[in-house]
């Protein structure tokens, strides 16, 4: 036996004495510049709200989410899981309870306020994520990605999404961008809820090849009804029902609207708009083909 091979089978032998080399922590930072550490891969996970839920399934880890909030709907494999929230807020007991190694959080409807600081003090890992444009939303989940120790299948899908997103652009190239109004939502004092350039959803009209209408509004997502008809856009876009869309385009005024006589009023799916994730780049090409149907077509 040689003096290499000798070596080669005593290096073998050291090292399965001494064992597998033991991964060192996971160091994230979050959306508050908050450090967050695992000690290990997370394999309970809480996600709270149903944004970070999608995240999380689509790395084709459904099967690691040990708790839900009460909005969460999709995917169907996940609708079985304990409920640790809802209208009423987020229970830190029934958080505690699913015995999690990972919660992801967004600073909605108090959530992080509710929970941040308990899980901290109990030594539970909370990340904390917001999701304010398109490109956020991929870093989100990269960095779930790393959290759960499977960093390659999180570059698989953003880099699937972001080649969708890359062709809807080359597509659109130097055609002329609409004026669009997307309405999200109505209030009791009449108020209507639009969409803001400076969020993920007003970021993905604009990657569908649209402007927004109110351009520049970045405080306030609530308008009048007679601003949406004086801002006469090329395009309306409703976030529900086409019943509740054909209800509130044959009102007085509405009907008059630019939108509404070119037949360019469409509703579009909220799951799709609403609820930053993966599905959001299926209404961006769907989207992209209703304001560009020539684009679409060719």
């Amino acid at each position: 036996m040689s003096w290499r091979v000798r070596q080669l089978l005593l290096v073998a032998a050291l090292a399965a004495a001494i064992g597998p080399a033991k991964a060192g922590p996971i160091v994230l930072h979050d959306s508050f510049d908050r450090e967050v550490v695992l000690e290990a891969p997370a394999r309970r996970i809480v996600t709270i709200f149903a944004s970070n839920t999608e995240l999380v399934a689509s790395l084709g880890l459904a099967d690691r989410i040990v708790g839900i909030e009460a909005y969460t709907r999709f995917p169907p494999q996940v609708l079985d899981r304990p409920l640790v929230g809802g209208r009423l807020g987020f229970s830190v007991d029934a958080v505690v309870a699913r015995a999690p190694d990972l919660v992801v959080v967004t600073p909605a409807r108090q959530a992080a306020h509710q929970l941040v600081d308990p899980m901290q003090r109990l030594g539970i890992p909370i990340l904390v994520l917001t999701h304010r444009s398109i490109a956020e939303v991929m870093d989100n989940i990269r960095l779930i990605a790393r959290a759960t120790g499977v960093d390659g299948e999180g570059a698989a899908v953003t880099d699937r999404l972001e080649a969708r997103l890359a062709a809807v652009d080359a597509c659109l190239a130097g055609r002329a961008r609409p004026r669009v109004v997307m309405i999200t939502g109505t209030l009791g004092n009449g108020l209507m809820l639009v969409t803001r350039s400076d969020t993920y959803t007003g970021d993905a009209i604009e990657k569908a090849g649209g402007r927004h209408a109110f351009a520049g509004m970045t405080l306030l997502a609530q308008i009048s009804p007679e601003a949406i008809i004086a801002a006469d856009p090329d395009v309306l876009l409703f976030a529900g029902r086409p019943a509740d869309l054909a209800e509130l385009v044959a009102r007085p005024g509405w009907r008059d609207m630019r939108a509404v006589r070119t037949q360019r009023a469409f509703t579009v799916p909220r799951a799709e708009f609403l609820i930053p994730g993966p599905r959001t780049v299926d209404g961006i090409e769907r989207l992209a083909a209703l304001l560009h149907p020539a684009a679409a077509g060719r």
